[in-house]
């Protein structure tokens, strides 16, 4: 099967692993030739709630029964209203809000951009270094990493600025980063043209670092003193992966738009932008929507999404599996030089790997712990500006024995 792949489809489409799914259940796959792994990266961040929920199954299909498909914009259906209601809800965002459903993560960043734009009268939008924000050109041009995202496809939209996030490790400090953001007024461009500024409260590719608290509230300042649109991209850290229901309820400040995806859908594809109803009216109608933005599958899915993370309470759930994880990390670290940083908000845990001599980022250790697990039927991902960073998203419903297990597996593969 690895040959026929090779064979119709483009190297450009990656794929990590060298064995075929067969089914899933929970926070397990299985293969085509029977072989069992133990799932850390759920559809990179698309499964909190695990391998075909039983209420997200049920919840698809009760709506296959009735329709799959009418595009919501020709004949509306109460769905995606209520689903927008929800939202409007329970983002941390001080209302009235209104929300906008679309398919996938870069479509949510694009339309929130767009919805910025169409607010302010403004072009510019400042993104920041590391941060990963879609594949598409304007996620690209938005992506804060070059290789492998932005390689051979240039020339990129303009009006796009970088700044740099702040990383301890690395030595760049919140003070640094805003500064930067000064800086960039006043060599790049005048903040009174800038639309927005749009940041991961965790960057995902860019290595699970957490935004900085200080940094959060400055840049909300600035944003205030220049009226800039403030856009959280949430689309990896949502629902309940922090700890939290949203990575924004760890700050003391708002964003004005906020961008959703991944867990939201269970597995299907749904994307939302939500945020004050002032910002997201800007733009005249028709110019949201898409042919399939907010299916009546997927949105049926999300409204059992947001009842297993109530009803199960996964987002206590996830700080206490990720409390053990990052418990569990720091014990190996003695073993494992290479290991130079555990950090994460709730089960949003990385493992960073560097030169224990020199401090430089070390990608090779990282991809050996990788395959070791692998090997050994633990599927993890890396991420990191320099790849040298394992991240960690398994299921929130994982059993706490297979949970267990897999930690064992993990300490094996750093230890050797």
């Amino acid at each position: 099967m690895n040959q026929s792949r090779a064979q119709h489809t483009p190297r450009g489409v990656g794929v990590m692993c060298d064995f075929h799914a067969d089914r899933a259940e929970n926070a397990t796959l299985w293969d085509v030739e029977g072989r069992q792994f133990t799932d850390f990266a759920a559809g990179i961040a698309v499964l909190n709630t695990g391998h075909r929920h039983p209420r997200v199954m049920e919840a698809i299909a009760a709506q296959l029964g009735r329709f799959t498909h009418t595009a919501y914009q020709v004949v509306p259906y109460a769905g995606y209203i209520t689903l927008a209601q929800r939202l409007n809800e329970i983002v941390p965002i001080k209302g009235p809000n209104k929300t906008a459903l679309f398919t996938t993560g870069a479509e949510a960043v694009e339309n929130a951009v767009k919805i910025a734009r169409a607010y302010t009268g403004r072009a510019g939008v400042i993104a920041f270094s590391g941060a990963f924000h879609g594949r598409t050109l304007l996620g690209m041009a938005l992506t804060g990493k070059v290789t492998p995202y932005k390689v051979g496809f240039g020339p990129f939209p303009s009006d796009i600025y970088h700044a740099p996030f702040p990383n301890a490790l690395h030595g760049v400090s919140t003070a640094q980063s805003l500064q930067a953001l000064e800086s960039l007024f006043k060599t790049d461009v005048d903040p009174n043209r800038v639309a927005a500024i749009i940041v991961e409260p965790v960057q995902g590719e860019g290595g699970f670092q957490p935004a900085p608290a200080d940094f959060m509230r400055g840049l909300r300042a600035i944003c205030d003193r220049h009226g800039i649109v403030l856009i959280a991209d949430e689309v990896q850290t949502g629902f309940g992966r922090t700890g939290k229901l949203f990575a924004m309820q760890h700050f003391d400040v708002q964003p004005d738009l906020m961008t959703m995806a991944k867990s939201l859908g269970g597995g299907m594809p749904l994307s939302a932008v939500s945020g004050r109803a002032e910002i997201m009216d800007a733009p005249l109608p028709g110019g949201l929507g898409g042919t399939y933005a907010g299916n009546p599958l997927a949105v049926a899915a999300a409204h059992a999404v947001l009842d297993v993370i109530a009803e199960e309470q996964l987002c206590d759930r996830a700080a206490a599996l990720g409390q053990q994880l990052k418990t569990h990390l720091e014990a190996q670290r003695a073993k494992c030089p290479a290991l130079a940083e555990v950090r994460g908000l709730g089960s949003m845990v990385a493992a960073e790997f560097c030169d224990p001599a020199t401090g430089a980022p070390n990608a090779e250790a990282a991809s050996r712990v990788q395959k070791r697990a692998l090997d050994a039927g633990l599927v993890l991902l890396t991420c990191g500006t320099y790849g040298n960073v394992i991240r960690f998203l398994y299921p929130l419903t994982i059993p706490q024995a297979q949970f267990d297990a897999a930690l064992a597996v993990l300490t094996q593969a750093l230890a050797a």
